[in-house]
């Protein structure tokens, strides 16, 4: 008996997570300041300079203009930050680093800018936060220790 597809057991609907897209205002400095500053490898800069990819594990993290008629007319236009307001999308990016406090510095020298030097949260993780060249918040942290054992 073939599978419909949709039943519990099929492979055919389980997703895997492709990728995540940054919307930018300039795809080409984008990529490259992800590269500098969070120390990911550029994996494909397309000719037009209006998408751009970045290695970072099993998931990929795409970039594309801001602004274009493909997409603004389809799905809405995208609303970003207002320079100097204290407001932030609604999404933010995460990277998972050994080194927090070296990820930072690094971050913050190639042209982020810092929001707040990593510490050491209650849950067992150290975090720091920065924005990106087009206002998106990135939180640098490392990965969630496991807790003490209770006795």
């Amino acid at each position: 008996m073939a599978s419909s597809g949709t039943g519990r057991g099929s492979s055919d609907l389980t997703p895997t997570f492709a990728y995540a897209v940054v919307y930018a205002k300039d795809v080409a400095k984008s990529v490259e300041f992800y590269a500098r500053a969070f120390g990911y490898t550029v994996r494909r800069l397309d000719d037009s300079r209006k998408w751009g990819e970045i290695e970072s594990g099993g998931t990929t993290i795409a970039f594309t203009p801001a602004h274009q008629h493909e997409t603004d007319d389809l799905t809405g236009e995208v609303k970003a930050p207002k320079s100097g307001a204290w407001e932030r999308s609604p999404l933010e990016l995460c990277f998972a680093y050994k080194d927090v406090d070296a990820a930072y510095k690094r971050a913050v020298e190639n042209g982020a800018v810092g929001i707040k030097a990593p510490e050491e949260k209650i849950w067992g993780q150290k975090v720091g936060y920065v924005r990106d060249i087009d206002g998106i918040v990135v939180r640098l942290g490392s990965h969630v220790s496991e807790p003490p054992p209770r006795h």
